[in-house]
């Protein structure tokens, strides 16, 4: 992929007729706005960012002194591939800042960049790649949507009963243009479920890829008359949509810290699950079909929340299984950094692995092992008195997530 700073952003604009630059950004929950300007305001936007009303985003805060400014980050330059290739347009995602030019406190992707920072100054890096499902639903004659799957296929399935066959096609295709590499793509175990995963990266760009991810499947399915439903419960008795976070440790100094870094998600997880699930929902989902319910790890097992891949390259990695797609990724992996480093520092001991199959087990299993939090109001609690929480994100947040309000994204 190539690397954008300003002066190859500016050139591309002038020479490839590029006239609208979306400048986006997202709020606490993770939904991604954007304001266009024209390219003639791109220089201005560089030198002096582009101010919105801070007041009318979810999480930011009221009327008083509501000027923030967007200040475009030059690396995540792409054009929007589904746009006319005359009059192009492209998309930065951006910095926010303070009418003063200090940084934004509330912005997600800034909360995200500290952790990565963190974990630098500690000698850590984490990269990611999530694996997001959603479900193609039919829409009616208004183009509304409807709960009708777009197909009746099942877990990897080919057409023509897998009819989404060619929509991840298109979604493939359109993830290379905004250079984002595909790794794999196919049916999920729902009727109409569908999964497409792409190459891990930075714990930034992870988060970035992962919204560029949502926003073209939601607009390839808009094209094709459909509706990309992220939800993590679409219909009840059907699959839920997950996004599994896969996670690769790495030191500075060359040991394998993987399974501290793993001790301190597990002894974390409940006080960060509000942000990992955060709608009324995702609590439906857990702990059916393939989405875990117990705070337990062991290798290759799906049944866990944790569990360790088999591989052949020697990179290891941990899955983690419970979060879902309303998740704001850059709180989700920002969480996740920091509750690994307190694992790191404290050389937490890994607990011991749980190598049965948890839905099958019966309570002479379960009865003792830790359970996440069981409803969106519990997770609450688990957060508020969470004193990593409390480090990590600003007031507002826990204030905003107190009544998300139930949602798709």
């Amino acid at each position: 992929m190539e690397q954008y700073d300003y002066e190859k952003v500016m050139r591309f604009v002038e020479e490839e007729d590029v006239r609208f630059i979306r400048l986006a950004y997202f709020d606490v929950f993770g939904v991604q706005k954007n304001i266009s300007i024209m390219e003639g305001q791109l220089e201005r936007a560089f030198r002096e960012g582009i101010s919105f009303d801070a007041s009318a985003v979810a999480g930011f805060g009221d009327e008083v002194e509501s000027d923030l400014f967007l200040h475009p980050d030059p690396s995540t330059f792409s054009i929007v591939p589904w746009r006319p290739s005359t009059g192009r347009v492209a998309r930065m995602y951006c910095d926010i800042r303070y009418p003063d030019g200090r940084i934004y406190e509330k912005d997600s992707r800034y909360i995200l960049k500290e952790a990565v920072e963190q974990a630098r100054t500690e000698g850590i890096r984490v990269d990611f790649g999530t694996e997001v499902e959603f479900y193609l639903f039919e829409t009616d004659e208004r183009g509304s949507a409807t709960k009708i799957p777009f197909d009746r296929a099942g877990y990897m399935d080919l057409a023509p009963e897998d009819k989404g066959e060619n929509i991840r096609r298109e979604i493939c295709f359109t993830l290379i243009d905004m250079g984002i590499e595909p790794e794999a793509s196919h049916h999920e175990e729902g009727p109409g479920q569908n999964e497409i995963d792409f190459q891990y990266s930075d714990a930034l760009t992870a988060a970035d890829n992962t919204a560029t991810f949502k926003w073209v499947v939601s607009t390839a399915a808009m094209g094709n008359g459909l509706y990309a439903d992220f939800s993590p419960k679409p219909v009840k008795e059907y699959a839920g949509n997950g996004m599994h976070i896969n996670m690769s440790v790495k030191s500075s100094d060359g040991e394998d810290k993987t399974g501290l870094f793993m001790s301190g998600i597990l002894d974390h997880i409940r006080e960060i699950t509000l942000f990992l699930n955060p709608s009324v929902d995702s609590y439906a989902r857990l702990g059916e079909k393939k989405a875990p319910r117990y705070v337990t790890w062991s290798p290759q097992n799906r049944s866990q929340l944790i569990r360790i891949p088999a591989v052949k390259n020697g990179k290891k990695r941990i899955e983690l299984r419970s979060p879902d797609p309303t998740a704001n990724p850059y709180l989700a992996f920002a969480l996740l950094i920091h509750a690994g480093l307190d694992g790191i520092r404290r050389e937490l001991p890994l607990r011991d692995p749980v190598s049965v199959n948890l839905y099958t087990a019966g309570p002479e299993v379960t009865g003792g092992l830790e359970r996440l939090p069981g409803s969106r109001e519990e997770a609450w609690e688990c957060a508020v008195g969470s004193a990593l929480v409390r480090d990590v994100l600003p007031a507002a947040y826990l204030e905003a997530y107190r009544n998300l309000p139930k949602t798709d994204r």
